[in-house]
């Protein structure tokens, strides 16, 4: 859990996320933004599928992509249209997404975001206005625990020389 406010804008940290992650091809839902403006201007080659909020169309939602950012989305939608179309794009669309969200303004709690698996990065305030930004990482979201290898098998002797 993140405590205080960031100390980037809302654009610095999508930029970050932008460059961290580099995506080929990436998902839009909601509005475009300054940082993927410079980020698609670095990065030419980049595909940008953008949708309104709202379930997704079905040529998107038979695609999947490397990044997927919903930004000033669920603000537009109710409570549990936006539970849907977060959960199946995390599920079905992208292995990574990245939400930035104003929580007062679209009615959602931390923990909503945290049982779909995302986590808090960022939070951000300008005047009363609080966004925040959570982050999902499917090679990030489970390390592998110490006890999961030969050494505490019943027969560790015979780890990788049998196929049961």
């Amino acid at each position: 859990m993140i405590h205080g406010f960031s100390q980037r804008t809302p654009q610095q940290a999508l930029a970050a996320l932008l460059e961290r992650y580099t995506p080929k091809s990436l998902l839009l839902v909601g509005t475009r933004f300054p940082a993927l403006e410079a980020f698609v201007q670095a990065h030419p080659q980049v595909e940008i599928a953008q949708a309104k909020p709202g379930p997704l169309p079905a040529d998107l939602a038979a695609k999947r992509f490397d990044l997927a950012l919903l930004v000033d989305c669920l603000e537009h939608l109710p409570k549990r249209d936006g539970l849907q179309l977060l959960g199946g794009i995390r599920n079905l669309n992208a292995s990574r997404v990245a939400v930035l969200a104003d929580l007062a303004a679209c009615g959602w709690h931390d923990t909503e975001f945290f049982a779909l698996a995302l986590q808090a990065s960022e939070k951000f305030q300008r005047d009363e206005q609080v966004l925040s930004l959570f982050t999902y990482d499917l090679r990030e979201y489970k390390q592998v625990p110490d006890w999961l290898n030969a050494k505490f098998w019943a027969n560790p002797q015979n780890f990788g020389k049998y196929w049961w």
